[in-house]
């Protein structure tokens, strides 16, 4: 498995050096993923940062690929959630492993990939994607503490429900200040390298209210820099911002001085982390009564399914119930119509 796994990390490299469509943060989460779990190494280890350091001594490189079972992934698995590996990251490690194997297979290493039939359940609950945005008044908090570039990063964000990576990837030529909207068609990974977005849903146009578009035309007219091919959010030098340099010295301090201030005036602030702005735009869409397939198309998910498992708690039950209502009536006739009055009347 050692090998199988040096094999596959070596291929991905090709394909990222290559720029087939594999980017050096994809690279090294699979790196991490393979070497962290499910074939460790001391030499992997010690790369890493002694505070994140990940300490996990059942993986399964020694295993011959021959004696690779169902059996030895699904105890493996079983193995990673006694360790306290939650739902989602263990299903991301035997999707790795399951690349692992298939790739063995397609060299003729091995004759089945045993981790394709491999499910990994947790609690009911556990590992669920639903999402709590921030309160309006914990957001406003904070937007009255930002400044500059910050303050009109985090209302874009906010109102548009751009992801960190698709904001710091936008050009001038994405707004269209005449058609009221934002074009979203690329992101920019950890390591600053500019890709096409996560799936091709996630290439979209949104709108953008008058106020924001305000707000940008005054941020653009101050712009050292505004050609169509010019970033919009720009770092010194005209090159992709760093998001962690952002988070480290802008965006937690501001929550700080947001929560002190807060305090200072007997009020509860809340924090929340900056991906939560996208949250907020997504729960203002549903609150205003966009309809579920508009939410997907603006948010950017690879489907119905995916906006539903994180946001679908947000919409009203009464549209709920009158969803099931219409699509009742093509069946029954006037028959459910005529029970929801009733019900409506006691």
């Amino acid at each position: 498995m050692e090998d199988a796994v040096a094999d596959y990390l070596k291929l991905l490299a090709g394909r990222r050096d290559r720029g087939e469509h594999v980017t050096e943060h994809y690279y090294r989460t699979v790196e991490g993923q393979l070497r962290n779990y499910v074939a460790p190494t001391e030499e992997h280890r010690a790369k890493q940062p002694e505070k994140t350091r990940i300490i996990f001594d059942g993986g399964i490189g020694a295993v011959k690929l021959s004696q690779a079972t169902a059996k030895v992934v699904s105890d493996f698995r079983d193995r990673l959630r006694e360790a306290g590996v939650g739902v989602v990251t263990t299903r991301r490690i035997l999707g790795s492993l399951s690349r692992v194997f298939q790739n063995a297979v397609g060299n003729d290493l091995m004759a089945i990939n045993p981790a394709a039939n491999i499910r990994v359940t947790g609690k009911r609950g556990e590992g669920s994607k639903k999402v709590v945005p921030p309160s309006k008044s914990d957001l406003a908090a904070a937007l009255a503490q930002a400044k500059g570039s910050l303050a009109v990063r985090m209302r874009l964000s906010a109102s548009a429900g751009v992801r960190a990576s698709e904001l710091y990837a936008l050009r001038w030529k994405h707004v269209a200040f005449n058609a009221g909207e934002l074009t979203v068609d690329g992101r920019v990974d950890a390591y600053k390298n500019e890709d096409t977005t996560k799936s091709v849903a996630g290439i979209r146009q949104v709108p953008l209210s008058s106020a924001m578009l305000a707000e940008l035309r005054k941020w653009k007219d101050a712009a050292k820099s505004s050609e169509a091919d010019d970033l919009v959010f720009p770092d010194s030098k005209g090159g992709f911002l760093d998001h962690k340099n952002i988070l480290k010295r802008e965006f937690r301090p501001l929550l700080t001085a947001t929560a002190t201030k807060a305090e200072e005036d007997g009020r509860k602030f809340k924090a929340f982390n900056w991906h939560a702005l996208r949250h907020f735009a997504i729960s203002l869409w549903i609150e205003a009564g966009l309809q579920p397939k508009t939410v997907q198309t603006f948010a950017g998910h690879s489907s119905l399914a995916v906006t539903m498992s994180r946001y679908g708690h947000l919409f009203p039950s009464d549209t709920h119930r009158n969803v099931m209502d219409q699509i009742s009536s093509s069946i029954f006739g006037d028959g459910a119509q005529m029970a929801h009055d009733a019900v409506e009347s006691l």
